[in-house]
């Protein structure tokens, strides 16, 4: 199966006056039709820029660079703004992690729903409210047509992000992008969107690239997993690899920092990462873990390559996994 986006070395720079911050720093992947790629790492280490960069909606001070930035064969990089616009919403969606702030407050969820549509597709507005009622229903919003003219502040947080995911379905995109789309709602909603996101993007044949902190929520959706830190991917791999099998000391420290049901035993203390991320300006010299990582040594100061261990599981580290089944982090 071909592609339906292919990136390569993807670059995000923004001049700063203490010198070039890149918080993006040569991503790579490639992601075929009705697959999900979850994104993992720690706030900070470059997710969401990740996203913006492939959307086109950097701020106008960041410059985005790649060797290959293909999406169903055509390349981002040399397309305009405007050229970019009739592709967003229309073929490729975004769902952004706060809905309060990403809703207009000033417009009715109706309006806001049906314009991509009418927009992209040319459709009459009677047709678009007829889609958006379907699609609000479809993400599990009752009573869907009394919705349409209320205004985002009279919605709860988690009607919110469910009108942000019908959002992102009006025009049947191949490929969504969701940045965290559930860290502000509590457990119970949470599993309820995620679930519902499975089941449309099954229904509808989607590519989704799923932003996020939470590996309890990465084991329940990914098809492929790429661990990210300091601006770049330091593992990547399928669920089944990444956590039966990991192989980079970063991805074993955050896999130590959650609860396994039968393993860990009630009242036992979570393992912790210890140090900070490295500073992002200016680049980083060598492996950008090894101020924080035990297995640290000289030859960490040149920076290693992300190479494939084992059947497409790429690890970006000196040491072989077998020598790191040994780690134990400290506690918190």
């Amino acid at each position: 199966m071909e592609n339906l986006l292919s990136v390569k070395n993807l670059r995000v720079e923004i001049p700063l006056a203490a010198g070039q911050l890149l918080p993006v720093r040569g991503i790579s992947f490639d992601l075929k039709k009705g697959e999900t790629l979850c994104v993992v790492g720690e706030s900070g280490c470059g997710k969401s820029l990740t996203s913006l960069a492939i959307m086109g909606l950097l701020p106008k001070i960041a410059q985005r660079k790649a060797d290959r930035l293909e999406f169903a064969g055509k390349d981002l990089t040399g397309l305009s703004e405007r050229q970019m616009s009739a592709i967003r919403g229309n073929d490729m969606a975004m769902i952004f992690q706060e809905p309060m702030t990403s809703l207009n407050p000033a417009y009715t969820i109706g309006n806001q729903l049906m314009e991509g549509l009418i927009r992209h597709k040319g459709v009459s507005r009677s047709t678009a409210r007829d889609r958006a009622i379907l699609l609000l229903e479809k993400v599990g919003i009752t009573a869907a047509a009394s919705r349409l003219p209320q205004y985002p502040h009279q919605l709860s947080g988690g009607l919110r992000q469910r009108v942000m995911i019908a959002m992102s379905l009006m025009c049947t995109p191949d490929l969504i992008i969701a940045d965290e789309p559930t860290t502000a709602l509590d457990v119970t909603i949470q599993a309820q969107i995620l679930r519902m996101i499975k089941e449309l993007q099954a229904e509808l044949g989607m590519a989704m690239i799923f932003i996020t902190h939470d590996l309890g929520v990465v084991a329940r959706i990914a098809d492929k997993i790429a661990v990210m830190y300091a601006g770049t991917f330091v593992e990547t791999g399928t669920a089944e690899q990444i956590f039966n099998a990991p192989m980079h000391p970063y991805t074993k420290g955050l896999l130590s920092c959650i609860p396994v049901p039968g393993k860990t035993d009630r009242g036992s203390r979570l393992g912790s990462i210890p140090g900070i991320v490295p500073s992002l300006i200016g680049g980083i010299d060598g492996c950008g873990f090894r101020s924080r990582c035990p297995y640290a040594q000289d030859a960490c100061a040149t920076e290693p390559t992300l190479t494939d261990r084992e059947s497409g599981h790429t690890c970006r580290c000196i040491h072989e996994a077998s020598k790191l089944k040994a780690l134990t982090w400290e506690v918190a």
